[in-house]
């Protein structure tokens, strides 16, 4: 295709930038928190939404009915190579809504110090990175009438609780979902401006105990001193997690697959454009606290981790209750890399905390086990090229191969179900506090990825 083909592409997605943030806006009002059931009808409001405009695009989609909340499948029509898009629809809970500068649903455009943002719930994560490329497909429909590429849309409701029912979902329609390449746009920038391109991800291993010890509640003053503290119980073993010279973690056998990063790949690591400083400050941190020995990109990508992300009990609500709790509750998660099985760390965690209970006190363990394993992207195909080239020349700068300390199974999924390779492509940047209040999406972000799918489609569909 000529080169003044994607011109009038491009040129369309700038003059349609405005009426395209206004369908972001539409989507982000949607509340589609996947792991609260109170939310279960927002979930399928959203995927309802996402068919609705993709079929305006003339894309055969619909809304299927999973084990959860369903999933959009859609195909387009178009020659050369066969891809699969891939993006979520859910976003994560919005608690504490008090830390809100605004209702979470309620997005809007705002100017920072830093330039224009787009503010609400799931702006980033992943609503405003699925449409950068669904914006792109319209662009190309547009003025062409039909995609550089034969695309397909499998867009879920369920990756922000574990994604339960993606892999049955996809064994049932693997005929259906198989192409010559996934794409996948979940993924940030190592820095702000900087092209990206994911080559390695971390998996994950989910985990929630409580232990208990009296049958009740007690009076602290009748039984403080003589009575087990399932409290002070938790706080002891969660202590005996991590090393406390070190910072490594301290389950005999947890670093069992785990391998060293090729002495190149750590030299381009370096180069590649990352601030710690920046990376660290932007959340109030003065300096890493990880892994000693190892830089903080290195803890991020290419080292498993042990984080505790709840730990409760007794009483939370305002002024004092003297009651030592019966119970005693914790979440956690592990990172992982190489080839570390999920499985194995979670017996082994098991292991760990059982083997330091004290006389009187009960462990029980969730019966909903998650995990994934991480995932190493074939980057020696020659579509990461491709994107490679299509990014550069809408950045202005070389695309950075790059690990993520994040975990996204449905990389690993692809491969093992589908038996096909995955790209991931995203624009994201460090500080739009996914997961947290306030989350952001910059407008370059959202302008320019939209732009740089364009290119990358047109690459793609311009190889033999």
């Amino acid at each position: 295709m000529p080169p003044t083909s994607l011109s009038a592409v491009l040129d369309h997605v700038d003059a349609g930038l405005p009426a395209a943030l206004e369908r972001l806006m539409g989507l982000l009002r949607i509340p589609s928190v996947s792991t609260d059931p109170a939310y279960a009808d927002h979930c399928a409001a959203a995927a309802d939404w996402l068919v609705a405009d993709l079929r305006s695009l003339g894309i055969r989609a619909e809304s299927r009915p999973t084990g959860g909340h369903p999933a959009v499948v859609g195909h387009g029509d178009g020659a050369g190579p066969r891809l699969l898009f891939y993006g979520h629809y859910d976003v994560q809970p919005v608690d504490p809504l008090d830390l809100w500068d605004r209702p979470p649903f309620e997005p809007e455009i705002q100017d920072t110090p830093r330039g224009r943002v787009i503010r609400g719930r799931g702006a980033s994560d992943d609503k405003g990175q699925l449409m950068t490329f669904v914006e792109a497909c319209r662009a190309w429909k547009a003025v062409h009438g039909a995609l550089p590429c034969a695309v397909s849309f499998l867009i879920e409701g369920e990756e922000e609780c574990g994604s339960p029912s993606l892999v049955p979902f996809m064994r049932a329609n693997a005929d259906e979902l198989r192409a010559d390449l996934a794409l996948v746009c979940d993924t940030s920038m190592i820095a702000p401006g900087r092209p990206s391109i994911a080559s390695q991800l971390r998996g994950m291993m989910n985990e929630e105990f409580t232990i208990t010890g009296p049958r009740i509640d007690l009076h602290s003053g009748y039984y403080g001193g003589p009575a087990l503290n399932p409290l002070r119980e938790m706080a002891r073993i969660v202590a005996s997690f991590h090393d406390e010279d070190t910072g490594r973690v301290a389950v005999e056998g947890f670093y069992e697959g785990v391998q060293d990063v090729p002495a190149g790949q750590l030299q381009q690591w370096k180069t590649c454009g990352f601030d710690e400083a920046a990376y660290l400050g932007s959340v109030g941190l003065s300096c890493a606290h990880g892994e000693k020995g190892y830089s903080t990109l290195e803890q991020q990508w290419a080292r498993p981790t042990l984080e505790v992300n709840g730990m409760w009990g007794g009483y939370t609500g305002a002024g004092s209750k003297t009651v030592i709790p019966s119970q005693a509750h914790c979440k956690l998660t592990c990172r992982l890399v190489g080839e570390m099985d999920p499985d194995r760390v979670r017996k082994r965690l098991r292991a760990h905390v059982e083997a330091r209970l004290s006389p009187d006190a009960r462990v029980e363990w969730s019966t909903r086990v998650d995990g994934s394993r991480a995932a190493v992207m074939n980057t020696r195909r020659p579509e990461f090229a491709a994107a490679s080239r299509a990014l550069e020349q809408e950045w202005g700068r070389e695309a950075a191969l790059i690990g993520m300390g994040g975990s996204i199974p449905v990389a690993g999924h692809f491969r093992s179900v589908l038996g096909m390779d995955a790209m991931l492509i995203g624009f994201a940047n460090d500080d739009d506090a996914i997961h947290s209040p306030n989350e952001k999406y910059d407008l370059e972000s959202f302008h320019k990825g939209t732009r740089s799918w364009v290119r990358i489609l047109h690459e793609l569909g311009s190889r033999p």
